[in-house]
């Protein structure tokens, strides 16, 4: 039975990433004055599906809250480790002398 209710959940998952871009796309198209009847009518069969998919998802077992979109991109923004800041490289050469530029003649090409 959790078989099923992740199968489903991936699916649910899929879907929602599928419409993310789909609406995008539409709002591309509208930004640009064309026709997105045909995105539209693609959306809406998913958004019907997806509440399909949560019923039976429902009726298999399922029953913690499933989170929206932004709750999931917000969740794993969340989840990044924080950059850190690169050495300066001025520093680096102040430190260590060794790695200072090169002399003329003395790069690093081949002959």
């Amino acid at each position: 039975m959790d078989n099923k209710i992740n199968e489903i959940r991936r699916r649910i998952s899929t879907l929602r990433a599928e419409m993310t871009l789909i609406e995008a796309s539409i709002r591309d198209q509208v930004n640009r004055d064309l026709d997105c009847s045909e995105a539209s009518y693609r959306l809406m069969a998913m958004r019907a599906e997806v509440t399909e998919l949560i019923g039976r998802w429902k009726a298999a077992g399922g029953g913690e809250r499933l989170p929206t979109v932004r709750e999931r991109l917000s969740r794993s923004y969340a989840d990044r480790p924080i950059a850190t800041a690169k050495p300066d490289k001025a520093k680096l050469n102040k430190t260590r002398p060794d790695k200072a530029k090169p002399k003329p003649g003395h790069g690093n090409a081949r002959v």
